[in-house]
């Protein structure tokens, strides 16, 4: 795992914004393989071909299901966080973390590909979104630096995550004394949106597995038609 000290200072990465910073590249394309374990994820597939993704996160009637504005209030994110949000794909929520945390707040749009990261530093400097951060990660870890990050909002990419107790426990690291993760996923239902029954990760098993390391279920929102919204924090001792 790579150490905290190798970080570059949080102050630089600020300056550099909003350069795409790319702290590790994962090479190729992710393997087309069922999941190994049952703490690996439900599916693999590359999400190369920006365009495609373009049409399907950023369309305009995804709105009316995701409610961005209405998701990122439920997140309580006060000016001057840190907020890091996990799977970013094309940028759908950048300028809504933006506008939360402020001029004086940092967003970490993270994604394991180059195609989206590319993308979304393209987007922001159109947007003019200089508090927005793209990152390109490796799958098996986003080498966050220690007790930095207030938020973690992770969409639609759960049932991405292959060995879910690792990545979050030393996700759990990264968090502030006052920091929490929201994870947002797709109910284990019929639904008109999201992938098959099969690749979904049923609410109860996310809590089950972040209890496992740490992480209790601090409350949960119910406004989101198709997902469950879940905010976890630390176990306090």
């Amino acid at each position: 795992m790579m150490r905290a000290e190798r970080f570059l200072p949080w102050a630089l990465l600020a300056a550099v914004v909003p350069a795409v910073l790319i702290f590790t590249v994962a090479s190729g394309e992710q393997p087309q393989q069922p999941p190994s374990g049952p703490h690996d994820a439900t599916i693999h597939h590359s999400f190369k071909g920006i365009d495609q993704w373009v049409r399907a996160f950023d369309d305009p009637k995804r709105d009316l299901w995701q409610k961005p504005q209405e998701t990122v209030a439920a997140m309580r994110i006060t000016p001057g966080m840190t907020v890091a949000d996990l799977g970013a794909g094309t940028g759908y929520f950048n300028r809504y973390l933006a506008g939360a945390v402020g001029p004086g707040g940092m967003v970490l749009a993270l994604d394991t590909e180059i195609e989206m990261v590319q993308h979304m530093a393209e987007r922001n400097r159109r947007e003019g979104l200089s508090n927005v951060l793209p990152v390109l990660v490796a799958p098996e870890d986003p080498f966050f630096p220690r007790r930095r990050v207030d938020r973690v909002l992770i969409v639609d990419t759960y049932h991405h995550i292959d060995d879910r107790l690792n990545y979050f426990a030393h996700m759990r690291g990264a968090l502030t004394a006052r920091g929490s993760i929201v994870v947002i996923d797709y109910l284990k239902k019929p639904v008109p949106v999201g992938p098959g029954a099969e690749h979904k990760i049923d609410r109860d098993l996310v809590v089950r597995e972040m209890k496992q390391i740490g992480l209790n279920l601090a409350r949960e929102e119910t406004f989101l038609p198709y997902q469950y919204f879940l905010v976890f924090e630390p176990a306090r001792r």
